[in-house]
């Protein structure tokens, strides 16, 4: 009504036109937010965002771009998703110099994260965890906004062990901090990424130096899932300061099961264990 019908319009279901078409539109510098039904759905779209968008301002020497664009796209387990409805694809895209990845762990996240990937001048790739659409509620400021791209947020400081996610996992890892804490006495310093490329190194950096430990979980499976980068340059960076071996509680190498959600998904409790195994190596 206010703006007319070709502000917001429905395409033919073929992502890797609805894709290309944003880039297109954002390398004439408009300013493209295209939606992805399911994130799992963003592979027809692959090459056109890792080899198009993502490759757009290098390949020309910066004299063009395509930096207008952000991409969204629901992510990870919704309870009766299986296996074509409930990826977490983060890592193919994180590893792609030339893209932004984040994901946002609640509505007010998503308002500040979303606001500066439309304004950012580089295209982003916009996960959103699905399972949030109705379970989140959270107070978010009816103003204007933002929260940067590549800056990590600690949620809660601890001494112990220093505990890192991203999305709806923040949820699920409050939960394994809150029972760490009334079980054992364990104070553990919790951290949101937020954006995972780039991701910020140096508060995580910070935050194992002080603790001398680290747990990261992701939905996503565990081999060469963003948890393991995290790992590596932790280990790298932190490798006088760490008391325990880094622990990865994390989605496993097998196709998401339906009827098995449960039993694959990282919860509270497979964190908790993690927690309590990192804390007791060094003791």
């Amino acid at each position: 009504r206010t703006f007319g019908k070709d502000r917001v319009f429905n395409t033919p279901l073929s992502e890797n036109g609805i894709a290309g078409f944003a880039i297109g539109y954002a390398a004439m510098g408009g300013t493209a937010i295209a939606e992805i039904q399911f994130a799992d759905y963003l592979f027809p779209a692959f090459d056109q965002i890792v080899n198009e968008a993502a490759k757009f301002r290098y390949r020309s020497g910066n004299q063009w771009n395509c930096g207008g664009v952000t991409i969204r796209a629901p992510c990870g387990a919704v309870g009766h998703g299986g296996h074509y409805h409930s990826q977490s694809p983060e890592a193919y895209f994180a590893h792609t110099p030339g893209l932004v990845v984040a994901m946002p762990r609640g509505p007010k996240a998503a308002k500040g994260l979303l606001l500066r990937s439309i304004r950012s001048k580089d295209p982003v790739i916009f996960l959103e965890p699905k399972a949030l659409y109705r379970a989140a509620v959270e107070e978010v400021p009816e103003g204007d906004y933002e929260i940067p791209l590549g800056e990590a947020e600690v949620l809660r400081e601890g001494s112990d062990v220093t505990v890192v996610g991203w999305g709806g996992q923040l949820n699920v890892l409050a939960k394994a901090c809150d029972l760490a804490f009334e079980k054992d006495g364990i104070q553990c310093e919790l951290i949101d990424l937020q954006t995972l490329l780039p991701w910020d190194v140096e508060t995580v950096e910070r935050s194992v130096n002080k603790t001398g430990k680290l747990v990261v979980s992701h939905e996503a499976p565990i081999t060469c899932g963003f948890g393991a980068e995290v790992t590596a340059k932790i280990q790298e960076r932190c490798f006088l300061s760490l008391e325990a071996p880094i622990q990865r509680v994390c989605g496993y190498d097998t196709p998401f099961p339906l009827v098995f959600e449960k039993y694959y998904i990282p919860d509270e409790f497979k964190n908790l264990e993690a927690i309590r195994k990192a804390v007791d190596f060094s003791q």
